[in-house]
């Protein structure tokens, strides 16, 4: 307990956490620790859990919420709650590379998402973060006035992120779900534990405003799209072999960056349910 350590890695969001091995299980104070790292700074990542088996990453996503399984792909035999993504050297497209918080077209998106590290490539696919209470807060008054009121829809079905699926569905065969999911959710939302107010609104799932046409959406949309992944409102994550990602999926964004092509990446991923966002 005493060997944990919590690192800023930039300004805006993210952290390193050592001294903690998922293997062995994580006691009382160490989960405490860690939530309030997740809270604090969005997105935590640990480091050198190599050889780590499904059922110690199972039972660490366990201790911080309840895994859910994703809506359209199948998890891995004997372990539905764990989807494994992989990219394979032929492949162009990378699975969810496009900024995003996961399935927010879903009436209650995951509350957080784990990503493990299985085989990565040589250089690239790094992922970046992005913080959505500063992305908020730093909007002029009038416009978060004017947002507050606003409900937008996510479609599962939008073309820039639907195709970063096809090779993963592809793969998946008669096992993949294609359904077309929907939902209403307030544009600027409350997080549930800390009060703070954000932008919930993303490029990949968000079509519009309820009440209000595409075409009338379209300018205020891409406006928040650009601005709520500003430089400065980011991090970036170089991975290794063996590393872990845990992030708010409520507060943070993420897009993994596609520039390794030729190469292999696997990686497992379990999401944790969450609540109806308000």
């Amino acid at each position: 307990m005493g060997r944990l350590t919590i690192r800023p890695i930039a300004g805006a969001l993210g952290a390193e956490i050592d001294g903690v091995d998922i293997a062995k299980g994580l006691d009382a104070q160490t989960v405490t620790r860690v939530r309030q790292a997740l809270l604090d700074h969005l997105v935590v990542f640990l480091h050198d859990q190599d050889g780590m088996t499904m059922d110690a990453y199972l039972a660490f996503a366990q201790v911080f919420g309840t895994p859910a399984q994703y809506p359209m792909l199948p998890g891995i035999v004997g372990y539905p709650m764990i989807t494994e993504i992989v990219k394979h050297e032929h492949e162009r497209n990378n699975f969810g590379g496009i900024w995003h918080a996961d399935t927010t077209y879903l009436e209650c998106p995951p509350m957080g998402s784990m990503l493990y590290a299985l085989e990565i490539p040589p250089f690239g696919g790094d992922t970046l973060f992005a913080n959505q209470y500063v992305a908020y807060e730093t909007l002029s008054a009038p416009l978060r006035a004017f947002l507050d009121g606003l409900t937008a829809i996510s479609s599962s079905a939008r073309a820039d992120v639907s195709k970063t699926r096809e090779d993963m569905i592809r793969g998946a065969g008669d096992k993949a779900t294609i359904t077309d999911h929907f939902a209403e959710h307030p544009v600027v939302r409350t997080h549930p534990e800390t009060g703070r107010k954000l932008l919930y609104v993303n490029v990949a799932h968000t079509s519009h405003f309820k009440g209000m046409t595409e075409a009338e959406s379209r300018p205020i949309l891409e406006f928040l799209f650009q601005h709520q992944v500003k430089p400065e409102f980011t991090c970036r994550f170089r991975w290794r072999k063996g590393s872990v990602a845990f992030w708010d999926n409520r507060a943070a964004q993420h897009n993994p960056v596609n520039d390794y092509h030729g190469y292999r990446r696997v990686m497992r991923r379990i999401t944790l349910a969450g609540e109806k966002p308000c």
